[in-house]
């Protein structure tokens, strides 16, 4: 059996200071590496200021892969990001570069590292019911609804996120089983040989950096982005359009109103990012400020 391949995992909460990170990795290891994003909107064209997608000047420097490979009402799934990322990792094992995947959806790095849920496949029919009662009931009926058969997935999962609700919802139905019950960790995967850094910032911190952030991209044209997308014909039941940045326009009328909420949405998703974050195993914790310093210890594991 060959001897695993490096692969170095950079995860954090959004706005903790990846791509910076990144840029200090790149000039202080000393040997080349590309970066695989684990970013559930990142793939998605069009999207670039509300997801915080590194600049293309930068991605010119540092190459990103899983980045801009759907359109926003195309889906991108858990498997499709596995596959994704896989295929990659071997195709820069083969070139001698170290592969970097460097992200902040939580569930795409643990099942990656820990391998994939068990939990059934999606059924047409049950998923097209539970769309009808999102409809004729609303999204709160449901949530309710989720609460009382899978109080677990209802804690995780965001009030206004709609397609993980009836996901859990989905899951019960045609399992009997709650999908909180199916995301257990198995072993970490041993055809890599595997390195996770963890980035965090005082909580405080952390918040304020969101909300200067949200600001800084509607000066950057966040607004007009999302007219684009909408005069495009994409709406909020597309895929893309219902992440954090873009669902907010349909929910708001006034630019003031917009900001607050999507601020407010970033701060509940970084906390819930954190919570996940810390069930990873094997996890080396450090403040952003400290990649630099630890460069010395990261390149020893690569040449290890």
């Amino acid at each position: 059996m060959p001897s695993p391949r490096p692969v170095l995992v950079l995860f954090g909460a959004t706005g903790v200071g990846k791509t910076d990170s990144l840029r200090y990795l790149q000039e202080g290891l000393g040997t080349p590496i590309e970066v695989i994003s684990a970013d559930s909107m990142q793939v998605y064209r069009g999207m670039d200021i509300g997801t915080a997608k590194p600049s293309i000047q930068f991605r010119s420097e540092l190459p990103h892969h899983l980045i801009d490979i759907r359109n926003p009402d195309q889906q991108f799934t858990l498997g499709d990001f596995i596959g994704g990322c896989q295929d990659a990792v071997s195709d820069l094992h083969r070139r001698a570069i170290l592969p970097v995947v460097s992200g902040g959806t939580a569930f795409y790095i643990k099942h990656l590292l820990f391998g994939m849920p068990e939990a059934p496949v999606s059924q047409p029919e049950v998923r097209g019911e539970l769309e009808e009662i999102l409809s004729l009931r609303g999204l709160e009926y449901l949530r309710r609804e989720l609460e009382a058969v899978d109080p677990v997935s209802a804690g995780r999962i965001g009030a206004g996120d709609a397609y993980r609700i009836i996901r859990a919802l989905e899951v019960w139905r045609i399992s009997g089983r709650p999908l909180s019950s199916f995301s257990r960790e198995g072993r970490m995967r041993e055809d890599w040989r595997v390195l996770i850094l963890g980035l965090e910032r005082p909580r405080e911190e952390l918040y304020a950096r969101i909300n200067t952030r949200v600001e800084q991209m509607f000066q950057a044209g966040l607004e007009d982005e999302v007219a684009a997308l909408v005069d495009r014909g994409y709406g909020p039941e597309d895929p893309g359009m219902r992440g954090i940045g873009y669902r907010e326009f349909f929910a708001a009328e006034s630019r003031a109103e917009r900001i607050e909420l999507i601020q407010r949405n970033t701060r509940r998703y970084a906390k819930r990012q954190e919570t996940f974050f810390r069930g990873l195993r094997q996890t080396h914790w450090n403040h952003p400020g400290t990649i630099k310093k630890m460069i010395p210890e990261i390149r020893s594991w690569y040449q290890g």
